[in-house]
């Protein structure tokens, strides 16, 4: 699906939600590559470690589950403007931190609001481009990462470099600002999808609709099959590269910047193919391809630096092409009256997964007295495991949401 067939009001539409998703996503991305830091500035453990990054993933998971009681109930409009507002307050707060735990705090604060955002970008994206333009617009979406992999980890690295580790969420909450006010102007109210709520409503219910459904709950398994063996080695892939490959701190910008360049390239051509030939076929290529660089990441020694970003480029263009038709098949498991509360509990799903991977990876992965990561390439061969999962489960997946949305944007 070229990007010609969208709207100028389609186009401006995505690109505000792709900011959105720009902005959590550095957050959440940005800590990672920050690791080896963070664990030297305050003495903490690889596990300790992991705990930074799964408070995020596990709080936005609490939140997502509760969320997804009365998401339906309200305008995803007005709830995306409230939990953007809750993100970059929590984002100004890590930026503030001056200790383990005070950070600890501030980056659960992040996730507990930041974790329904993806839902809701989601959701208002799947409410307002019809499902046969839907894996373009996932594509488009995706674009989010890659963006944030060249321009936002990148610069905040660059930031660290110059100032300290606080400077990068500074940055993010300083831009969240000007995003803050595009939320007003461009996304269209959904408030022709509100449920009205009755007094004697069971307050259940959208729990008991997804529990109805075969399909949305082999989608929420489908779901955290991916989100779980992925996360398994995304919280110590900079770690990993630093310490045993021998990266040091002003090349582990150039990661980011491949991967994300590759991918900001790659995103809306597998969009336009998961429209083209199928959303399952273009899903189950991206996984298969993506084994091998899975493997060969979470084994790499001292490697040259050409090599190193040639392996991590690859590895980021196949994850990602996994994503792209694997959202546009999991939106289009729901229809639009129950999709709000639908996304939350995949969302929540996903980041509750998120959680359990990088505290898995934290009790599997350790230092040995040289100070280099060991047992890293564990978490491949788990990774690998859970993708063979996600290729029966995708089996499992229908889509009933085929009709275009009834509003314009």
């Amino acid at each position: 699906m070229a990007p010609s067939s969208f709207s100028r009001s389609e186009k401006i539409l995505l690109f505000v939600l792709a900011a959105v998703q720009f902005n959590h996503i550095v957050d959440f991305m940005i800590l990672m590559p920050l690791g080896q830091i963070i664990m030297d500035v305050f003495k903490i453990s690889p596990a300790q470690f992991s705990y930074l990054v799964a408070s995020y993933t596990l709080w936005a998971g609490i939140s997502g589950f509760a969320a997804s009681f009365f998401m339906d109930f309200f305008d995803r409009k007005k709830l995306l403007i409230v939990f953007f507002l809750g993100f970059a307050i929590g984002t100004i707060t890590c930026g503030l931190s001056r200790n383990y735990h005070m950070l600890l705090v501030a980056r659960s604060l992040t996730g507990m609001f930041g974790g329904v955002l993806g839902s809701l970008v989601l959701s208002i994206t799947s409410d307002t481009i019809p499902y046969s333009k839907r894996g373009a617009a996932m594509g488009i979406i995706s674009t989010a990462f890659s963006m944030a992999s060249v321009m936002g980890v990148p610069f905040a690295l660059y930031l660290t470099n110059i100032f300290d580790w606080h400077a990068g969420f500074m940055f993010l909450g300083a831009i969240s600002f000007f995003i803050f006010i595009l939320l007003f102007k461009v996304v269209p109210s959904q408030s022709q999808y509100v449920q009205v709520r009755t007094p004697n409503r069971d307050v259940l219910l959208p729990m008991k609709n997804v529990l109805r459904s075969p399909s949305q709950m082999w989608a929420l398994v489908f779901a955290g099959s991916l989100v779980l063996g992925q996360f398994m080695i995304i919280p110590f892939l900079s770690p990993s590269l630093m310490a045993n490959v021998g990266l040091t701190k002003e090349q582990l910008p150039l990661i980011y910047l491949v991967g994300g360049a590759l991918t900001l390239v790659s995103g809306p051509i597998v969009g336009r193919w998961a429209d083209k030939y199928g959303k399952q076929k273009v899903f189950m290529c991206g996984v298969i391809s993506a084994m091998v660089p899975i493997l060969w990441i979470t084994h790499l020694s001292v490697t040259p630096l050409w090599i190193t970003l040639s392996i991590v480029g690859v590895f980021f263009v196949c994850v990602n092409a996994r994503w792209v038709p694997a959202l546009a098949m999991i939106s289009g498991s729901a229809t639009p009256k129950n999709r709000g509360s639908f996304m939350s509990f995949v969302g929540s799903a996903q980041q509750l997964m998120a959680a359990a991977g990088a505290m898995f990876a934290g009790w599997i992965v350790a230092k040995d007295s040289t100070g280099q990561i060991i047992n890293y390439g564990w978490t491949g061969y788990i990774a690998v495991a859970m993708s063979c999962v996600a290729i029966i489960v995708s089996f499992k997946v229908r889509v009933i949401d085929i009709d275009p949305p009834k509003t314009k944007v």
